[in-house]
């Protein structure tokens, strides 16, 4: 008999961050290939969420195990955003008639790592081969200081960006030179005014905590030097570090309690913080400006069923399965799986090859997760609505173990975490995770 791997201890409040269930190390080939025809033939389609990765970065910092690689040989990105192309149109002949889009993200990577007029070429795929209205709709794009250029800033204004999420991570330059992160504060202030001046309605700053060598003051200094903008949202981050990035190779990744107390020191100055400046917290990560523009839910969206995902590093979601092409953090691991992705023709776009299959189980954690890891909570009429039952059950032992430690309340009507249970959101939601889905990860084998 196969004993499944029990939930990870919560001695540290630094397990992992949930922004994905299930997390793509518990992905596998698919024996069957399913066609995607056949995958949105009976899904809701009347709207859809629509994310477009672009694998490329200028630098890779020290913290990063996302999909991307440093820079791109002559003709790569055009390359890709061939492939894109090709893909979207297989993506769109398979969703049939009907289907419309509600938000739209470019993400990475980088996106903004592209020209101006590759841009516009991106925008141009998500509109005319996807059918996306990128100026009716959400459209939330990552940059980087360096990529915020005014020409590509204008591309994105004029083609309906709502959205501009900006990392920064320090205003500290010894410490951004700490995160493997090469940047100045100076081209950091360049690149705010620049998007200011683009008239992008929200701003959002991301920001580490937990950075070597970062104190209470370099902190708040940093937090200051970001509310000096005025973002309309601003993520604060615990820094992690995780095998095969540039901190994981030179530090390691052991836990380390004294290293556990600083990160969750600097959160709750960071956090009290932005609330006496005006913010409400959404998340454990997310603060919005109390009177911002309404977003969409953007912590969670890639919980979303009904994702369309182009690119080699995107998911896919419907509600019976999530989809991809193949996960690596090692830079020549995702070089080759680029360089096939390119490669590809359109045919091979119509069907999943890697993915997981989502039961009723895991469709239940995943909902608990996207809704008790938010700052309002699960409401159990909605909970009951979905899954013919209360929460507690389904997940019972879980929920009393949280309440014990005073990191969830429940008055009756909704089930939300206390102000520590949002401090400690990255060991509440990994110790939601089917055994499953624990064994897979387990199982991954790192490339």
């Amino acid at each position: 008999m196969t004993v499944a791997p029990q939930a990870p201890a919560t001695a540290s409040p630094y397990q992992s961050y949930v922004y994905a269930y299930p997390h793509k190390t518990a992905y596998r080939r698919l024996p069957d290939r399913p066609a995607l025809r056949t995958l949105w033939a009976d899904q809701p389609k009347d709207a859809l969420s629509l994310y477009l990765h672009i694998p490329f970065c200028e630098v890779r910092c020290g913290f990063c195990n996302l999909f991307t690689r440093i820079g791109a040989p002559d003709g790569l990105t055009t390359a890709y955003l061939d492939a894109l192309d090709r893909q979207a149109g297989a993506v769109r002949e398979a969703l049939g008639d009907g289907g419309r889009f509600a938000t739209a993200a470019f993400g990475g990577g980088t996106p903004t790592f592209l020209t101006a007029a590759e841009l516009t070429r991106l925008c141009d795929i998500a509109e005319h081969r996807m059918g996306a209205d990128l100026r009716a709709v959400p459209l939330s794009v990552e940059a980087s200081p360096a990529t915020a250029t005014a020409d590509r800033l204008q591309v994105l204004a004029e083609r309906g960006a709502t959205r501009l999420s900006l990392g920064i991570q320090s205003f500290v330059d010894a410490e951004a030179r700490s995160a493997v992160r090469p940047q100045r504060r100076a081209e950091v202030e360049s690149a705010l005014g620049r998007i200011r001046d683009a008239r992008i309605p929200v701003l959002n700053i991301d920001l580490i905590y937990g950075i070597d060598g970062q104190t209470e003051h370099t902190w708040r200094h940093s937090l200051d030097a970001a509310l000096a903008w005025r973002p309309e949202e601003l993520y604060l981050y615990p820094l992690y570090v995780r095998p095969l990035t540039g901190l994981g190779r030179r530090t390691g990744t052991d836990t380390d309690p004294a290293w556990d107390a600083q990160r969750l020191r600097l959160y709750r100055a960071g956090r009290d913080h932005l609330l006496a400046h005006g913010y409400v917290q959404q998340s454990m990560r997310m603060f919005r400006r109390a009177d911002a523009p309404p977003q969409t839910a953007d912590d969670y969206a890639c919980q979303t069923d009904g994702m369309i995902g182009l690119g080699c590093g995107a998911r896919s979601y419907t509600s019976g399965l999530h989809y991809s092409f193949d996960y690596a953090v090692d830079m020549h691991e995702i070089r080759g799986i680029i360089d096939d992705y390119v490669a590809r023709p359109a045919a091979d776009f119509a069907h999943a090859e890697i993915g997981r299959r989502i039961d009723t189980d895991e469709a239940r954690r995943r909902h608990l997760l996207q809704s008790l890891l938010q700052a309002e909570g699960l409401e159990h009429a909605d909970y009951l609505a979905r899954f013919g039952a209360a929460p507690a059950d389904h997940f019972g032992p879980e929920l009393t173990r949280f309440a014990d430690r005073g990191w969830l309340t429940d008055d009756g009507a909704v089930l939300r975490l206390t102000p520590e249970g949002l401090a400690h959101s990255d060991a509440i939601g990994p110790d939601l995770f089917s055994p499953a889905v624990r064994s897979a990860m387990a199982a991954y084998e790192r490339k």
